[in-house]
């Protein structure tokens, strides 16, 4: 393996082998204990003191399998992530998402009669020795259960998500992890690129290089187009028509429940974003003026200043860097991390056949995370990086916990990986070695992905947003996609998007629009971001003493809300606007000498 390329994890804690007689042995033993769940719930239908030991029972039954589904999902994503051609491991996906559903079946019942206990007899329950400490997941289960269909709608639900909801979010997994497009050299050579290298190709410090790879993964995009919209309406259409019956009043109230956070907890949160847009775009300005343009194009907003020392790294280099940061400014994060990389809990290769993205995916079974990715040498894939061992992080100092405690929301989750961001910033700068040129390579990654979640992911967000209610009158079009994520971009970057700067087919290519298990995939990274942003600034001002408790919100992001997290913890207030504006306003001074420091490069 060329240091160039990455390296290539070792799954084998998971399985000896992929369907093996261990894998196969455990699947039928899941299987069995999933039928068990389902006939003692379907049986067990009276809710009352008498028969708490028989539920009790029951739920520590459910504990242990969900544990054991959660192992096997992680074991087969890993494979079909670095291997979208696999055939054999995708129909084992497709098996596994019959496993949930059976379980859900477990759950309906459970749904059914949690809504109808009453209020003492439940809290009584939720208080007994064994169930105590996942009160919070049983108390998630009653509230979810005031919104659900009758039991055999449910049952029927659950039973056309996997040829259905899920089918569409595989399909598009499978289509994009095979796509590839034609991307032309600086030589003038057509070269054939595996999709997962486009928004690298993108992000090249050469405009010209970044160019290419737009134009060239475009028209791949566009060649699926049809296949996007039709899955992508599909996953939203049932959506909408499961919240009808369900009546979930809006499509936002699921979303807020999977983030566990409050209506006037993101409210206050985009109440601080739109009125502080202008400071995000000017980051995007200040970075035009280095090319003597009036804005940027949307496809180069993650890109780099073409500094002279934005050359490739090498994987050994890239990983050293890493280390090193996270040393200077966390010990135990970077203890962790090189284990990770001892153990090759991490897969980078660069290679045909990946899907898109990178994403960190773990196992309760085996205490054991991974990381996917595809490194092509970049500052931005060390970013990610680090974005990805900060929720490996989270998921370890969890270690040891109730499996039913590390259902953490996405919003917490992103707060943990952004951090480790931050983290990552914070050791390099602190690094004497760094010069001035290299200070203004690390201002501008600091402040581009500032731009990316305060700008891309607040895109995404208002897309979202205009596509449901249009979606909610009937399947929106290809083109009428395009026009919505064109005018969504416009309406964001505002004079910071060159006038022919929009990319059309974003909604397209980008992966987290298809993610069929959560809706709404993007505000939990600007919350996470900004929540982050916010706890660095507590770390510069308390030193090591305050990642203690920074370790302990994290234990705690299972087992409460993040509004109650967040006091308990950090005694902050999330429905305060003005926790967030302090947050976006702490750009302000990195933003002036980046402008100082571009002024001084181009004069």
């Amino acid at each position: 393996m060329s240091d160039k390329k990455g390296v290539i994890w070792d799954l084998l804690p998971y399985f000896p082998e992929f369907d093996g007689p261990q894998m196969r042995a455990f699947k039928v033993g899941l299987d069995r204990d999933i039928e068990r769940l389902k006939t003692s719930s379907s049986e067990l239908t009276v809710f009352s003191g008498e028969t708490h030991d028989q539920w009790e029972a029951l739920i520590l039954i459910a504990e242990d399998v969900y544990s054991r589904l959660g192992h096997l999902s992680s074991y087969l994503g890993c494979l079909e992530a670095a291997d979208a051609h696999n055939e054999a491991v995708s129909l084992s996906r497709a098996a596994l998402v019959r496993q949930y559903a059976a379980f859900e079946k477990y759950e309906i019942d459970v749904l059914g009669v949690f809504k109808r206990a009453p209020k003492t007899v439940f809290d009584g329950f939720c208080e007994r020795p064994n169930l105590e400490e996942i009160a919070y997941y049983l108390k998630r289960l009653r509230e979810r259960a005031r919104t659900t269909m009758s039991r055999k709608e449910e049952a029927l639900a659950s039973d056309l998500n996997v040829d259905g909801l899920s089918a569409w979010g595989r399909l598009y997994d499978k289509v994009t992890g095979k796509l590839e497009f034609d991307f032309i050299t600086k030589n003038g050579q057509k070269e054939r690129r595996p999709i997962s290298q486009w928004r690298s190709l993108m992000s090249d410090p050469d405009r010209d290089i970044g160019r290419s790879a737009y134009e060239g993964g475009n028209r791949a995009w566009q060649q699926i187009e049809d296949v996007c919209a039709a899955a992508l309406n599909a996953i939203a259409g049932t959506r909408l028509t499961l919240n009808t019956h369900r009546r979930v009043a809006h499509i936002m109230d699921r979303a807020l429940f999977q983030a566990a956070i409050r209506r006037e907890t993101l409210e206050a949160m985009y109440a601080a974003i739109f009125q502080n847009l202008d400071t995000a775009r000017d980051i995007l300005l200040v970075k035009a003026r280095y090319f003597d343009r009036r804005g940027i194009w949307f496809f180069e907003r993650e890109a780099p200043l073409p500094l002279p020392e934005s050359t490739a790294l090498g994987w050994r280099s890239a990983t050293e860097t890493v280390s090193s940061a996270f040393a200077a400014a966390y010990p135990g994060l970077a203890h962790y991390f090189r284990r990770m990389l001892k153990d090759r809990w991490v897969e980078s290769e660069a290679r045909s056949g990946k899907r898109p993205g990178a994403f960190c995916t773990g196992s309760s079974v085996i205490e054991e995370q991974r990381v996917f990715m595809t490194f092509n040498g970049t500052l931005g894939n060390v970013t990610t990086l680090a974005h990805e061992v900060g929720h490996a992080w989270h998921a370890h100092l969890l270690q040891g916990t109730r499996p039913f405690n590390r259902r953490y929301p996405m919003t917490l989750a992103e707060t943990a990986s952004i951090f480790a961001e931050h983290v990552l910033m914070d050791g390099l700068t602190r690094d004497p070695s760094i010069g001035e040129p290299q200070k203004l390579r690390l201002l501008d990654t600091e402040l581009t992905d500032a731009a990316v979640f305060l700008l891309d992911i607040t895109t995404r967000y208002t897309f979202e947003k205009t596509f449901y209610d249009e979606r909610q009158k009937g399947e929106v079009s290809v083109s009428r996609l395009k026009t919505l994520m064109s005018e969504a971009q416009r309406t964001i970057y505002g004079e910071a998007l060159l006038p022919d700067g929009a990319d059309p087919y974003f909604w397209a290519s980008k992966l987290h629009f298809y993610i069929t298990d959560t809706t709404f995939y993007n505000f939990p990274y600007t919350f996470g971001y900004l929540l982050a942003r916010s706890l660095i600034d507590r770390y510069h001002k308390e030193g090591q003493e305050f990642l203690p408790k920074y370790e302990a919100f994290l234990r705690l992001s299972g087992v409460d809300t993040v509004e109650n997290v967040g006091k308990r913890a950090l005694n902050v207030d999330f429905k305060n606007p003005a926790f967030w504006q302090t947050a976006i306003q702490s750009l302000k001074v990195p933003l002036e000498e980046y402008r100082r420091r571009i002024i001084d490069h181009i004069t």
